[in-house]
This record gives C-alpha cells, sequence and structure tokens, in this order.
C-alpha cells in the first residue's frame, strides 16, 4: 500500500476537455489532498513525474481474464497485473468463462476477488443463460449485482428475436449489449480474412460480410428497440461506414476498435510465415480497413481503444496457424501501439487517445470518470506520449505470451498507475 504519495513536475491531463496544467499532486489515504506547482515534500513517497502526464485512470472495457475455468491461460490477479503495465486501472471482462458469468454469485465473486487489487475489475455479463443463445440471462438482477454490460462474447446473438429482446432490456438497465458481430453461416470454419493472401495461403476466408450482414441486422434492431448496441472489436471499412450513418440516424451504437485492428493487416500471416500469434477473430483485415478504422476513431465513429485481451497458454498456441486459438495479448502494448500507430503520425492527440481509452469507456458502461481533483479519490495514469521503445518477452505482464508484437517499435511508455491506495511503478 501506499496511502501517501506526492507526485511531482507532470502534466496533469484533462481527456474530457483536453486541457493541461502543471502541477504536483499530493495524496493522502488514497485520496487527492492538494493540487498546485512546487509543492514541498512532507514524510510521503515521492514520484518523480518530469517529462510525464497523469491522466485519470485508464479503462480496458474488453477483455478476457479466462477466470474461472482456465486459470492456465490468465487469472483475475495475473490479467490485472498486465492491466496495471499497460496503464490501466480498471478492466471490463468478457463473460466467455466456464462457466460462464451469468449468475448474481459468479458477478459477485470476481469483483470481490479483485478487491484487493489495484485495478477495478468491473464483470460484463452474459446475454443468454449460459451463453447458449436460447434464453435471456436475468439481466436485472446481474445489473444489479454489478455487471456494466451484457455479452455472449466468443459466440455471437445468432438468434434476432433474442437480440430484439435483449436490446429492449438495456432500456430497463441501463446496460449496453456488446454483440460479437459474425454470421457464422457465412464463414464456418474460416481461419482468416477472405482476400489475395488467405488465397495465396490456400486458407479457409472468413468474408468481412460475416461482420457486416450480422452488424446491419444489429443496428436495424437497435433503431427499432432504441436500446444500446456497442459493436465489439470493429475490423472492416464497411462495419465503420454503417455505425457512422446509424449514428447520423440517431441510432443509439457505440462501437470500439482493437489495437492490432489498426496495427497489422493480413499481410503479416503470411510474411510470419504462418505464425500462429497472427491469428485473430475478427481476423486482420487489409490496409482499406485499417484506414477506415483510423478515420473513424478520429471522427467519433468509433468511440473505444480497447485490446480484446485473449491470453493463450504456449502449448495451445506453438502449433500450426489452422489448429490453433484465435486471440491475442494486448493489455501490455495498447498504449505503445496507439502512440506509434494514432499520436505519432497524427490522426488522433495525445487528450484524444486518452478520452477513448478513459472517458468514453466508462460513459458507456455507465461507470463515474475518475476526477483529478481536491477531494476525489485518487486514480491515475501516469505516462509519456514519446518515449520509442521495442517490445520485448520481458515486458509481459501476463500469465500467456500469445503476440506477434514481440520485437516491434512502440511509441509512448506507461510508467505508472495509483488506485485504491496502491502505487505500481514501472521500469525502463
Amino acid at each position: 500500500m501506499t496511502p501517501d504519495l506526492c507526485i511531482q513536475n507532470g502534466v496533469i491531463l484533462d481527456p474530457a476537455t483536453g486541457e493541461y496544467r502543471r502541477a504536483d499532486l499530493r495524496i493522502r489515504e488514497g485520496v487527492i489532498a492538494e493540487i498546485a506547482p512546487g509543492l514541498s515534500v512532507s514524510d510521503e513517497q515521492v514520484l518523480e513525474a518530469e517529462g510525464r502526464m497523469v491522466s485519470p485512470g485508464w479503462i480496458d472495457m474488453h477483455v478476457h481474464l479466462r477466470d474461472p475455468g482456465e486459470e492456465h491461460k490468465e487469472t483475475v490477479t495475473t490479467g490485472c497485473r498486465a492491466a496495471a503495465f499497460g496503464g490501466f486501472t480498471a478492466v471490463a471482462c468478457m463473460p466467455n468463462t466456464k462457466p460462464p458469468i451469468d449468475s448474481r454469485e459468479a458477478v459477485h465473486s470476481l469483483i470481490q476477488r479483485a478487491e484487493v487489487l489495484p485495478v477495478d475489475v468491473y464483470p460484463i455479463a452474459c446475454v443468454s443463460r449460459g451463453r447458449q443463445g436460447n434464453d435471456l440471462s436475468e439481466m436485472a438482477e446481474l445489473a444489479a449485482t454489478g455487471a456494466v454490460a451484457f455479452s455472449d462474447d466468443g459466440s455471437p446473438v445468432q438468434n434476432g428475436s433474442l437480440m430484439r429482446r435483449a436490446l429492449e432490456y438495456t432500456r430497463v438497465v441501463g446496460r449496453p449489449i456488446i454483440n460479437h458481430m459474425e454470421d457464422l453461416s457465412m464463414g464456418p470454419k474460416g481461419q482468416m480474412n477472405e482476400g489475395i493472401v488467405s488465397t495465396s495461403l490456400g486458407l479457409v476466408p472468413i468474408p468481412t460480410f460475416s461482420e457486416e450482414s450480422m452488424l446491419g441486422r444489429d443496428l436495424m434492431l437497435a433503431e427499432l428497440t432504441q436500446g444500446h448496441l456497442h459493436v465489439a472489436h470493429v475490423s472492416t471499412a464497411r462495419s465503420t461506414a454503417m455505425i457512422r450513418e446509424a449514428k447520423a440516424r440517431g441510432v443509439h451504437v457505440t462501437a470500439e476498435a482493437c489495437t492490432h485492428h489498426f496495427a497489422l493487416t493480413d499481410k503479416v500471416v503470411a510474411e510470419s510465415g504462418l505464425d500462429a500469434q497472427t491469428k485473430m477473430h475478427p481476423p486482420l483485415r487489409t490496409d482499406e480497413d485499417i484506414k477506415a478504422i483510423k478515420t473513424g476513431l478520429c471522427d467519433g465513429t468509433l468511440d473505444v481503444i480497447c485490446t480484446d485481451h485473449a491470453p493463450h497458454a504456449p502449448f495451445e498456441k506453438e502449433t500450426d496457424f489452422v489448429s490453433s486459438p484465435f486471440g491475442i495479448i494486448g493489455l501490455e502494448t495498447a498504449w505503445g501501439l496507439t502512440g506509434q500507430h494514432l499520436i505519432a503520425p497524427g490522426h488522433l492527440s495525445v487528450a484524444e487517445a486518452v478520452n477513448r481509452l478513459c472517458v468514453a469507456p466508462r460513459e458507456i458502461l455507465g461507470l463515474e470518470v475518475p476526477a483529478i481533483e481536491v477531494g476525489a479519490k485518487a486514480n491515475l495514469t501516469i505516462f509519456d506520449a514519446t518515449t520509442n521503445w521495442i517490445f520485448e518477452p520481458r515486458h509481459i505482464h501476463s500469465k500467456s505470451r500469445n503476440t506477434p508484437f514481440i520485437g516491434s517499435p512502440m511509441t509512448g511508455r506507461a510508467w505508472a498507475i495509483y488506485n485504491k491506495g496502491q502505487l505500481v511503478e514501472h521500469q525502463p
């Protein structure tokens, strides 16, 4: 525990307004006690933040903690450890665990186990009982227990009638439905994006239309019901355009983009020699899709940057491409990839990027955005957007190591987080 702390010489960023101010922060018993330049130090620990920024703590609203049931891949503790390294003070975790998060007990257990950790854990509960796609879960009960959203992620909600009723319930419970957009009949047993690369490699393709057709259905259902639809891991140019058009019509839709979907294209599958670390779901797409996703993040069509952190044990990924499971870890690389591919090229300002990691996801999930003001509980991320570094195996804090970004250049580092009276610092 580090209840008393003085953060000196940092630049405080308000991602909601884009305002910057240079000031020190004094924290007493986990609460911000003083904000002013040149604070004198008494008996508290000092964190030197010269050349760094201080913002409200970030949240990744799309992670898989694999706990319970697949603790060989990740646990609540190890997932939160990876999140802290990445600069996140909170995560929202998907319910495709074993058993699934579809009961009050499961929701309460996750929240309770994370109480002692420096990273807040917000459970996302199942849309359908057991993630079977047949009957609605007890959404009101689950929301009252602490579920911040509902999703069968990993399994698309194929039943249109069920999706309609779920969206209707969002108006009652005030929580969004997060759907994995994929018509499974369009690309059964697909392995990578449909295109020139998949053809040249002889792999079973996953067409972009499998995402876009499901998205079209759900956008119409959201318009019909006036419910809140959140689109998970948008990966195609047409999906981005469809969401933009729906927002212009007043449809209550929000959306997210994952870091790997604006950092890599399907070409890397061939370039890597069919490395299973490049197998993701939705799959890596094309240069055109990446360009559209970046534009969508710039103009607000895509509200959130997240990771879809999906750990798999080495023995599961160190196999051939076809047999390997989909997924990539992403918590440790999120900010470095955002800096490298969005901030450094000028697509987003630092404030805009932090907004998509801090403010927008909390607003979507109905969570309070941490305030940097006297009397507020200190929930902070300390970072920069300029440090150039190379991602190495030693930077992985997840229990799993499935990432194609080993050896990749990153721009910007998360140096520390402070939350729940706990300071977590990172060394270069």
